[in-house]
């Protein structure tokens, strides 16, 4: 199959992973109003799919085992579509958080095995994860940024605006059929086990949760934290756009340069300091801007590199898929607990100032845990 159709595969899959959960945050407020939905309920439409992301993540290994690596994304793909598209049926609390359920699980399937696919037709080129988190970033941005023009544009329908993103799994859908032409091959006869008793899994494991707990939570407060520092609602939202923006252009460009050069742990550990930069201007309350471009530097490296590691440190697309749903269940659970746990320290302290103390005491402990997936031991035995 001609690479630029593999490439456009993995593009239009990663394009879908997000949308179901971006779409609705700028809507939360008008859809608790016309609703009635309660606060708790209106965070469990982005809590859900990301507990979803890590307790369902190891489903993905047996399903493909059954079904093979490109069946079991496209039927990923079609349950997120599926769950997109019910919310234009009618416009419900039950609708919603159903959605979200069986969105979530579609992610949590077609996650870990986008890692497989990779290292299945691009055994030589890591690199190639750029496209893939590039791709869901480009996809939460559009998501969160559109739904209110949208919702404007198409006179305040609920329905329409959080069910739109279908428009992109069908494309995804129409994409990936060609894959179901391929009939299970031996890869189907292969039983996949989640590395769960490996060290370098486990350190794996614990650098994706460490990662993910800093990008959902500084994705969930950073325009609290602005709004609390004096900024306008308008300032605080554009904030997160920025967060978002510049994290494009980076994860495009450090996993290139680390399959290109190595030296994994500079760059594991320039992202991570980037994140560490931004949080102490936080702290000193000195202007905003400068640290949520540091912020975005170190969460738009530090997830491409956390999909690429499985990639990179395993022999086949199933041991790649196996590593990465372990990563990823654990991963995404840890991060999950992390914007709920500096909602807690906020409402405990009343300001940002411990809970932004808290970061840095992850974003220290990520780099504990980069630095020893990154000895020179274990160099030497993944080269």
């Amino acid at each position: 199959m001609k690479k630029f159709y593999l490439l456009l595969a993995i593009f239009v899959a990663a394009l879908n992973l997000r949308p179901i959960i971006t779409s609705v945050a700028p809507l939360i407020g008008t859809m608790r109003n016309d609703l009635g939905m309660s606060g708790l309920t209106a965070s469990l439409l982005t809590t859900f799919p990301v507990l979803c992301m890590g307790f369902f993540a190891p489903v993905a290994t047996a399903l493909r085992d059954r079904l093979g690596l490109e069946r079991t994304v496209f039927a990923a793909l079609l349950l997120i579509t599926g769950a997109t598209a019910l919310r234009g049926i009618v416009s419900s609390v039950t609708i919603l958080v159903i959605s979200a359920l069986v969105g979530g699980i579609g992610i949590s399937l077609a996650g870990p095995l986008l890692s497989g696919f990779i290292k299945k037709y691009f055994p030589t080129k890591p690199g190639i994860v750029s496209i893939y988190s590039a791709s869901m970033i480009v996809g939460a941005a559009i998501a969160s940024a559109f739904s209110i023009p949208i919702y404007n544009r198409s006179n305040q329908s609920l329905t329409l605006t959080l069910s739109c993103w279908a428009i992109l799994g069908v494309i995804a859908l129409i994409v990936w059929s060609v894959f179901l032409r391929n009939r299970a091959n031996k890869e189907s006869l292969v039983r996949s086990k989640l590395p769960i008793r490996n060290k370098r899994a486990i350190l794996l494991t614990l650098f994706f949760g460490l990662m993910a707990s800093m990008f959902y939570s500084v994705t969930a407060w950073i325009s609290p934290i602005a709004h609390s520092f004096g900024y306008s609602a308008a300032s605080s939202a554009m904030l997160l756009t920025i967060f978002t923006i510049i994290q494009i252009p980076v994860s495009l460009t450090i996993p290139g340069l680390v399959a290109k050069f190595g030296k994994r742990r500079f760059f594991l550990i320039f992202c991570s300091v980037s994140e560490l930069i931004g949080i102490v201007i936080l702290l000193l309350h000195l202007p905003m801007l400068p640290a949520v471009i540091f912020l975005g530097i170190g969460a738009g490296g530090l997830f491409p590199l956390a999909l690429m590691l499985p990639i990179v440190e395993t022999n086949t697309s199933e041991e790649a898929g196996a590593w990465s749903a372990m990563s990823q269940c654990g991963g995404y659970i840890i991060g999950a607990m992390g914007p709920l746990l500096i909602g807690a320290i906020y409402d405990h302290s009343g300001n940002f100032n411990a809970a932004l103390l808290v970061m840095l005491v992850i974003i220290v402990a990520m780099i504990g845990v980069q630095l020893l997936i990154t000895s020179r031991k274990a160099e030497v035995q993944t080269s």
